[in-house]
């Protein structure tokens, strides 16, 4: 039971660590979840305190996802199926952290760092497909969903090995979108931040500081 358990819990504890959250409070002393989008993920912590913070946290992110693939499944099962299921539970980790009374962030780079794992051009054509729509259109969030549901397509195609499991990869990339239907309807609305629309960071930090 401990062999199927164990990596399981640990995908999951390693996907709820709350990258966002953690760099808010320790860089700028703020709850990001006060602040821009009030999201936990990568992009709001681009839009609240730039770049510089963002990439890291980001490229973190990927890594909570790569991680369970590796390094954690192998402890599991035997199952051709387990790397992706600890993947999941990664996703899951991330989007729903308990650190963060279960709200976490909408969950792509973590999907990314599972699928870099598991099939690596397929994710490598899926970032030229997130860029591409990302700075044609100027929302991230139009560029995650896009690529969200290109990705399963593009593992049956390049990845045999993760044919057989292509529902779950269905499941995960409509789950993404699931996770973007605040975006998609601010979307629809014409309300979306754009990219590269920063926040007042100088407020940001008075906030923080507790004045006027």
């Amino acid at each position: 039971m401990f062999e199927l358990v164990g990596p399981l819990v640990g995908s999951y504890f390693v996907g709820a660590i709350p990258t966002s959250y953690l760099a808010g409070k320790l860089i700028r002393g703020i709850d990001l979840r006060e602040h821009g989008s009030k999201n936990l993920g990568a992009t709001n912590v681009y839009r609240v305190m730039g770049a510089k913070v963002a990439v890291p946290v980001g490229l973190f992110d990927v890594f909570k996802g790569a991680v369970p693939v590796l390094w954690l499944a192998p402890f599991g099962p035997s199952w051709s199926s387990f790397p992706l299921i600890c993947g999941i539970a990664a996703i899951l980790g991330h989007v729903f952290s308990i650190f963060v009374r279960f709200k976490g962030g909408k969950g792509v780079a973590t999907a990314g760092g599972v699928v870099i794992a598991l099939a690596p051009v397929a994710i490598l054509i899926c970032l030229g497909i997130w860029g591409g729509v990302t700075f044609s259109s100027g929302y991230v969030s139009l560029g995650s969903i896009t690529a969200a549901l290109a990705y399963p397509g593009l593992v049956y195609w390049l990845t045999p090995a993760q044919r057989p499991f292509i529902l779950m990869h269905v499941i995960i990339a409509l789950a993404l979108v699931w996770f973007r239907r605040a975006n998609i309807g601010r979307l629809r609305a014409g309300t979306e931040n754009r990219f590269g629309k920063r926040g007042n960071t100088d407020a940001v930090r008075a906030n923080a500081a507790g004045k006027p």
